[in-house]
């Protein structure tokens, strides 16, 4: 009696073409990511946290989740993945929501288009110049 019972339903949405956005994240209580390559800024992660929903995905280098607060990361193998999915069922449906809220309110501030603007600019004048490497430029937002 003392158990808690937990009931998990997995929906593949598989690729989409048309999109809305945070339709399409409303029902989820976690968006999972299992992928095994690489994606660079992985623009289906971010629309997810702005959505507010927290990420599940592997732990490659230039990821948006840089912190639990945000997610769980796990390795690009089945044993890892199967371990974050086990601490965010854990976790419960509570912990999940207030992470969720914790990823909307980074994303909204950090994946803004001025914000994503300015940093190829500065990306792209670094390459040409390094004194534009340098961090903060008076010019920063």
């Amino acid at each position: 009696m003392g158990k808690a019972l937990c009931r998990i339903r997995l929906q593949c949405e598989g690729t989409r073409r048309n999109r809305r956005n945070c339709l399409n994240f409303i029902m989820l209580n976690i968006f999972i990511k299992p992928t095994l390559r690489p994606q660079g800024l992985d623009l289906t992660l971010m629309e997810a946290m702005q959505c507010g929903k927290l990420v599940l995905t592997p732990n490659y280098s230039g990821r948006v989740v840089i912190n639990e607060g945000f997610g769980y990361t796990f390795s690009p193998n089945v044993g890892s993945f199967v371990e974050a999915l086990q601490r965010a069922i854990r976790d419960g449906p509570a912990k999940l929501h207030k992470k969720g809220m914790a990823c909307k309110a980074y994303a909204s501030s950090m994946f803004t288009s001025t914000k994503m603007a300015s940093a190829y600019e500065r990306f792209f004048l670094c390459m040409k110049n390094s004194r534009y490497c340098k961090y903060p430029l008076p010019t920063d937002c």
